[in-house]
């Protein structure tokens, strides 16, 4: 027990939230080289706990979709680092962070490949009816009632990538090879890519057969991809989702696809999550999946390298491996 003691104190000291679905699997490794506060395993409530035990805790790992408000901060006096596991940041609150002088690491581009496999996943099973055609055949609907009705071709389609950062132009290369007709809308326009750039997100999704939305979600995102941007992709088209669930106004998604407004969605984010619009689950013109578009052996190993290597240089004082300015 006194060598324990011993470890913990020569051990810095880190308040996990979530937690995050990459220290589950290298807890042991995070556990070797961090003294960690697991809120989660005390049955005091959240505020007791933080008053209790972490009052001195300089640094703090969460997960993605793990809140962290200015409530949560204003609790730990000596918070002077939030490393998140993900590209995303809309969970922290930014501005109490900066009043706080706090910095923030994140995992900016280690998922960006897997996806961006997913999300043309995503998009080859609507187009292809893949999974529709797995439940036909499963529930013993082929002999009784024949040929399934016919799906998309995806070459040579037009596809409007919503967000082209490191996972966009993934997605966009993936595409490419499938003879797909390339556009995008961002905050900014790219000059190291010929894709055609349109600065109005409805003028993308008229001239797009496919949405791929991967942009970050901002106020200025927020339900970015509403009904009339629905519209406006029309009756054959299809969106595509692994951004966050708020990018879009979901009722007006579920609302669209029932109507046959568009023709069909995948969809690995929700509003709401892990909740799911029971509308959805009805839909074969739907595909849905629990946000895992990240979740890979060798993700999850980059994303462990990379928090635990921000936390070690912020505790020897050297830069951070992938600071984040905001």
């Amino acid at each position: 027990m006194a060598e324990e003691g011993e470890n913990n104190l020569r051990r810095p000291e880190v308040i996990v939230f979530g937690p995050p679905s990459v220290f589950k699997i290298h807890s042991h490794e995070f556990s070797a080289k961090f003294q960690l506060l697991k809120p989660w395993e005390s049955p005091l409530p959240l505020p007791q706990y933080l008053a209790e035990h972490a009052q001195n805790t300089p640094a703090a790992l969460c997960s993605g979709i793990c809140q962290l408000p200015a409530a949560v901060i204003s609790q730990l006096p000596s918070l002077k680092l939030v490393v998140t596991t993900s590209a995303g940041i809309n969970n922290i609150d930014l501005i109490e962070c900066r009043r706080r002088g706090i910095a923030i690491a994140n995992g900016p581009s280690i998922f960006s490949t897997d996806v961006a496999d997913l999300a043309v996943g995503l998009l080859i099973d609507v187009s292809r009816k893949i999974s529709s055609g797995n439940r036909y055949v499963r529930n013993g609907l082929w002999p009784e009632q024949g040929s399934y009705p016919l799906g998309f071709k995806l070459g040579g389609k037009k596809v409007g990538i919503v967000g082209l950062g490191s996972i966009g132009l993934e997605i966009a290369k993936r595409l490419e090879a499938f003879g797909c007709s390339l556009a995008y809308h961002s905050r900014n326009k790219n000059l190291s890519v010929s894709y055609m750039f349109h600065p109005n997100i409805l003028e993308l999704a008229a001239e797009s057969d496919v949405l791929v939305i991967c942009c970050p979600l901002t106020e200025q995102t927020h339900h970015m991809i509403n009904r009339d941007v629905l519209l406006t992709l029309g009756k054959e088209g299809l969106i595509i989702n692994i951004a966050r669930g708020s990018v879009i106004d979901e009722k007006e998604l579920v609302r669209c696809l029932q109507q046959r407004e568009i023709a069909g969605a995948g969809l690995d984010v929700f509003e709401n999550e892990p909740r799911v619009p029971t509308e959805l689950l009805e839909l074969d013109n739907v595909v849905l999946s629990p946000h895992f578009a990240v979740f890979t052996e060798s993700s999850f190993r980059d994303s462990y390298e990379l928090s635990s290597g921000n936390l070690e240089a912020f505790f020897a004082n050297k830069p951070l491996l992938s600071p984040v300015t905001f």
